[in-house]
């Protein structure tokens, strides 16, 4: 038998009569036709413009998907790029319509009695937190916006913490006052390829607040918005614009968005209106705040052509609804994103959709002395979070309940009241200042930052529910910008650390609504701490190393850390109930070599060991695959080896296992001369220089910006010069240029 695709001996084919029509022939015959009844049968008749429609995310999990009516796409993939705004606005100027599906209509689905046959397709899965919160498309367009809602001032945020948000939001609101019709705007929500559509507004000007991350980073929603700084060459003349950065200076790169924003907006042909502000948190960033726009809004007013004079009145962004008969199944209990979502987990898990992991372990660290240093382990089983060593985990913590009943009281309240406000500008995109309905003892307790000493705004508009007219007086004056107002602020709020509770109790003739509070106070931010284990070690658990904050302040009053006092809290029992922390996995560029080969260095005293621990296991674990370890030195510091010296005896089995090459300890206190890591690196100058200058050496500091980081900093730079015999400068010079390739790494705090 022939096998198949064998060729046949010529000599075996018996010659075949000639026929009038080749086989070749019926083929190219059949092939035509095909063709053209594929072209009748398939040509389209006019129909209705066809329409994208987007699924709405209740509180269940359903899945966010995107139906295509009638444009061809049934049965092949949707690309990931059509649920990017840019590419839905593409779409939207194409004629496609966009609208949302209602609950209805998503339970059911497409079916045989939909007007319309669709195909469903899932949208990616590193997309579809996002899009399981969307219950629109939102408009992507600012420009278009402005000009419905007939706005000449944009602010738009680059935020990470909240604060940068919060200044924009004062911005939009000090411009009502002065009659001025502004918007707010978040960078990641809009497309900020339309920057040069603003010279069709008139008298416009765009308004940037631009916060810092990490070392000279953008912040996570400016990431995109920097991107296209970078690559974009289109002309911005005609376009006005001012800035205001935040910034720390404890940090190499400081203001580095802010300053960037400034310079590269310059470049492309924009024109500053005002100068440039750079706010330092390391000082009194709130200060520098108020400093800057009382001369921006005179810049301003003149450049729209207003008077520069604003309404010394309370400029309310939301009204109160009360809700007396709810299902309390609808009532927000302290979720962030999706409705009950701490009910009904579903991964992805981020910052708007936290993972609930139980505490598993829950110790005490250290001996002895006032302080308070836990080893917290989260389990993480089943939810699918990756993490590597070196990165951060964000917690998500509560108010101390006796702060939240003592505020009710004082304000004579129900707490259990439930309530929505709603934003008065209905084209804003942000609807509430935190997740409504919710009653206003979960506002307090999981939304609202109770703690924190109150920002001048918060303080003028307290002013006006003072009936005691010196009590108003000075609420007025720490509110203004004057050299006395200022001092006055400096000492009776930022260095009393005087929060909204203690403000009301020291101001007896203060009655401000509770609604009103709630719209002025800022939300309670995550907390980010350094992950001090390895996923290689550790898959299924996620480690904390963090001290319990807690002082008297000036005024007499105990202040207790928000996120620390809470952890402590989270006391694991032999009962099966355990204790949950919302959390989520930020990434960090804070790595260890590619090559496990490279020598480490790594310098952390205090609670900035964890991330090395997570490194040291790491290094472990490469030395039980057989793989070659390079030399791996720890420097720690703590005040007393009897009290403090935190996993001292993980460590020294580190050490004794030869994982740890080099183990320094500086006890600060334990001699009549304190002793600090930086003078530990001096004392082995010529062995780190050896390490660093030849051998490819990663430097890794972690912990206290302002002294410690800084300090070590500068060891380093007198071991170059008395070991590598550069000059200061040259010193200087090398470092940064280590920090630019990624060999010195710093995760470090203020």
């Amino acid at each position: 038998m022939e096998q198949p695709g064998a060729r046949s001996d010529p000599s075996d084919q018996k010659e075949e009569p000639e026929t009038l029509v080749s086989s070749v022939d019926i083929f190219s015959l059949s092939l035509v036709a095909g063709l053209l009844i594929y072209w009748l049968l398939s040509r389209r008749r006019s129909g209705p413009v066809p329409e994208i429609r987007t699924a709405p995310a209740a509180g269940s999990a359903q899945e966010q998907c995107v139906e295509l009516h009638g444009m061809g796409f049934h049965g092949e993939q949707l690309h990931p790029s059509l649920t990017s705004p840019s590419a839905v606005q593409s779409v939207e100027r194409s004629g496609v319509k966009l609208r949302p599906w209602t609950l209805e209509q998503w339970r059911q689905g497409p079916g045989v009695g939909s007007p319309v046959m669709g195909c469903m397709f899932s949208l990616p899965q590193d997309r579809l937190a996002a899009a399981e919160r969307a219950v629109t498309m939102q408009e992507t367009s600012f420009i278009e916006k402005m000009k419905k809602s007939n706005r000449n001032v944009i602010v738009f945020f680059g935020s990470q913490t909240g604060t940068a948000e919060e200044f924009a939001n004062r911005l939009v609101k000090d411009a009502q006052r002065y009659g001025i019709k502004g918007m707010v705007a978040d960078l990641e929500e809009y497309n900020m390829s339309e920057l040069p559509r603003l010279t069709e507004i008139a008298s416009s000007l765009a308004v940037f607040c631009m916060a810092t991350y990490g070392e000279g980073e953008p912040t996570d929603n400016a990431q995109d918005f920097y991107d296209w700084m970078q690559t974009t060459d289109c002309c911005l003349e005609g376009v006005h614009f001012a800035v205001f950065g935040l910034g720390n200076k404890t940090y190499d790169h400081f203001n580095a968005m802010g300053k960037y924003t400034d310079k590269r907006l310059t470049e492309l042909g924009a024109s500053r209106i005002f100068d440039l502000g750079l706010g330092d948190d390391d000082g009194n960033l709130e200060e520098d705040f108020v400093s800057w726009k009382e001369q921006f809004w005179p810049a301003v007013c003149e450049f729209i052509g207003v008077q520069a004079t604003q309404e010394e009145c309370s400029v309310r962004q939301f009204e109160l609804v009360v809700h007396n008969d709810i299902n309390m199944n609808q009532v927000y209990t302290g979720e962030l994103g999706c409705l009950q979502s701490f009910q009904v987990q579903k991964p992805p898990y981020d910052a708007k959709n936290p993972f609930l992991a139980p505490v598993i372990i829950n110790r005490k660290l250290n001996k002895g002395g006032s302080r308070h240093v836990m080893h917290i382990e989260l389990d993480i089983s089943g939810s699918h979070i990756r993490y590597e060593a070196g990165d951060h985990v964000a917690v998500y913590p509560m108010n101390d309940v006796s702060l939240v009943n003592r505020l009710g009281e004082r304000l004579g309240v129900d707490l259990d009241t439930v309530i929505t406000l709603k934003n008065l500008d209905e084209e804003a995109n942000k609807k509430h200042p935190f997740p409504c309905p919710t009653t206003y003892r979960t506002a307090l307790t999981h939304y609202l930052d109770i703690t924190s000493p109150l920002h001048t705004n918060v303080l003028f508009e307290l002013s006006l529910f003072a009936s005691d007219p010196e009590e108003k007086e000075n609420l007025r004056k720490m509110a203004c910008s004057s050299s006395e107002g200022k001092a006055l602020y400096h000492s009776w709020v930022v260095e009393s650390e005087r929060n909204i509770l203690a403000v009301l109790e020291d101001l007896p003739s203060l009655h401000p609504p509770i609604d009103h509070l709630c719209e002025l106070l800022p939300r309670l931010q995550a907390r980010y701490y350094s992950i001090a284990s390895s996923a290689k070690v550790h898959p299924t658990s996620i480690h904390i190393c963090a001290v319990v904050l807690e002082y008297t302040t000036k005024t007499g009053r105990i202040f207790k850390g928000v996120a620390t006092n809470w952890l402590k809290n989270k006391v694991v029992t032999d009962s099966s109930s355990r204790p949950t922390v919302p959390m989520y996995v930020r990434k960090s560029q804070f790595r260890l070599p590619f090559k496990s080969s490279n020598p480490v260095i790594m310098i952390g005293p205090g609670t900035g060991l964890a991330p090395f621990m997570g490194f040291i296991q790491e290094r472990a674990w490469h030395k039980e695959q057989g793989k070659e370890l390079g030399e791996t030195i720890l420097y720690f510091g703590c005040r007393h080896k009897k009290e403090d010296f935190i996993y001292q005896e993980e460590l020294e089995e580190f050490e004794r296992a030869g994982v740890l090459t080099q183990l320094h300890v500086a006890f600060s206190r334990d001699q009549e001369h304190k002793v600090y890591v930086q003078h530990l690196l001096k004392q082995n100058k010529e062995h780190l220089w050896k390490l660093i200058h030849s051998n490819n050496a990663h430097i890794y500091v972690c912990g206290e910006a302002r002294h410690m980081a800084r300090d070590v900093h500068a060891a380093f730079h007198e071991i170059a010069e008395e070991v590598g015999g550069m000059e200061h400068a040259q010193a200087v010079d090398y470092f940064q240029r280590l920090t630019t390739k990624g060999r010195y790494s710093q995760d470090v705090w203020s």
